[in-house]
């Protein structure tokens, strides 16, 4: 009994040095019980969730607020699928989360925004936060209503102190900077006139583009998501008044009308866009891309080519942008999928840079208007800088981050440890999930990190 307690206080005693040398925070999850009543619930009917960082000092007036990232569901049955995890209810979700990249609180590793109040909203309705069906099958028992999602955590974080605001951003990665496009004029309209608001998407640029046998298989898969969610009452009227509602989910067919300013981080090579939008498994059913998508390195010379076609087009769909100052960009050559929240491409000592510029210098200088930010890297393999994603064979998620630097970063030939980019996420796993224990691993892997 007296050695299984000294052992609990020795790992107490890890953790905590694990979290003094961590680069993220842990913040823990708030439940909006009333949004209930509202109808602004998840997937399962659940209450919304987010995790609200207090801002300080110089920082206690400015709001800095995350909308989680996740894909879509585009019909019943991958609705139901996400019903059991945390993209479905918020039974499922984590209860703390690490604050890393832009979300960070420490002055060294998030110097322009650290002390701002900084929040994440959780993701789980599938929709990028547009969906708003009343009725609610009594067989599946899915609720559509995203669109509610949004409006209920606003009001919540505005009687918190938000509509004081002085400076504010709405950003997101991925489904989640899809959200803070959608949303970029209409969380601006909820702030004081005389407030400084931008927007900020990352990864959230998706393009109607071909895949390798030239159809538009995203379009179609699009279209399927605004109908089962009845999106179109939330999508910019500025789009859905001269387009399809299917169309009004691609920022290249709305960017141009949005009035707020607003800043793109994207890969031209994005990961995900490759992976789902240029090479999805319907286009490929024998699985010759397979291994390209997991590593970039391992992409034949005729697959590299119709990356590079891709990337093209990705170009061509980011230039209605035009040169406006209020609208910044920056499109690395990366193999990658969200890159703001993730404190080694964020910013680091070995972050990916344009024109000598990491991207929390960039996203900082615009928002502040030190100075405009409009670079388009050069293409792959130009840049030095990147941190090309490598995924694991056994990964089902196509935008899970398993290891970052390509192939020759040391934890891609770690052996039998899981493969997780950072000490926050050590820390989630051993010291928070609990997922592995023991005194001799946790020293182990505080040897390692």
């Amino acid at each position: 009994m007296e050695n299984a307690r000294i052992s609990q206080w020795l790992i107490l005693l890890v953790c905590a040095l694990l979290l003094l040398i961590s680069e993220a925070s842990y913040v823990p999850i708030t439940i909006v019980q009333n949004a209930v009543a509202k109808g602004a619930v998840c997937l399962d009917g659940s209450p919304p969730a987010y995790h609200f960082d207090r801002g300080f000092g110089s920082g206690i007036n400015n709001w800095l607020v995350a909308f989680e990232g996740g894909g879509w569901c585009n019909n019943v049955t991958t609705c139901l699928a996400r019903k059991t995890n945390r993209l479905g209810s918020s039974k499922q979700m984590a209860k703390l989360i690490a604050f890393s990249g832009i979300l960070n609180n420490r002055e060294m590793f998030n110097p322009d925004f650290y002390n701002w109040n900084r929040i994440k909203v959780r993701y789980c309705d599938g929709s990028s936060f547009t969906g708003d069906v009343e009725a609610v099958n009594p067989v599946t028992k899915l609720h559509f209503r995203g669109g509610r999602i949004f409006n209920a955590v606003m009001e919540d974080l505005l009687a918190k102190g938000m509509k004081n605001a002085r400076n504010a951003i709405i950003s997101g990665c991925s489904a989640g900077g899809l959200t803070s496009v959608l949303h970029c004029d209409r969380f601006r309209a909820l702030l004081p006139r005389g407030a400084r608001v931008k927007c900020l998407s990352d990864a959230g640029y998706f393009i109607n583009g071909k895949d390798v046998l030239g159809e538009q298989h995203i379009e179609q898969y699009f279209s399927q998501v605004v109908a089962t969610h009845g999106s179109a009452r939330n999508l910019p009227q500025s789009c859905t008044s001269r387009l399809s509602p299917r169309l009004c989910f691609f920022p290249q067919y709305l960017v141009s009308r949005i009035t707020t300013p607003i800043f793109f981080v994207n890969a031209a090579y994005d990961s995900w866009q490759i992976k789902n939008i240029l090479a999805p498994g319907v286009a490929d059913p024998e699985g010759h891309w397979h291994s390209c998508k997991l590593d970039i390195n391992n992409c034949s010379p005729d697959q590299l080519d119709l990356m590079q076609g891709f990337r093209t087009e990705f170009l061509r769909a980011i230039t209605v942008l035009g040169n406006s100052s209020s609208k910044g960009m920056f499109i690395d050559s990366c193999y990658a999928h969200c890159q703001t929240e993730m404190q080694e491409t964020w910013l680091r000592s070995d972050s990916p840079e344009l024109k000598k510029t990491t991207i929390a210098k960039a996203v900082a200088d615009w928002f502040y208007e030190r100075r405009p930010f409009h670079q388009i890297d050069c293409p792959y393999p130009c840049n030095p800088t990147c941190h090309n994603r490598v995924f694991d064979p056994q990964d089902d998620h196509p935008g899970k981050n398993v290891t970052a630097k390509g192939t020759s970063d040391a934890s891609a030939t770690k052996p039998n440890f899981p493969k997780l980019t950072n000490k926050a996420q050590w820390i989630e796993l051993v010291c928070i999930s609990r997922g592995i224990s023991g005194l001799l691993l946790t020293l182990v892997l505080l040897v390692i990190l």
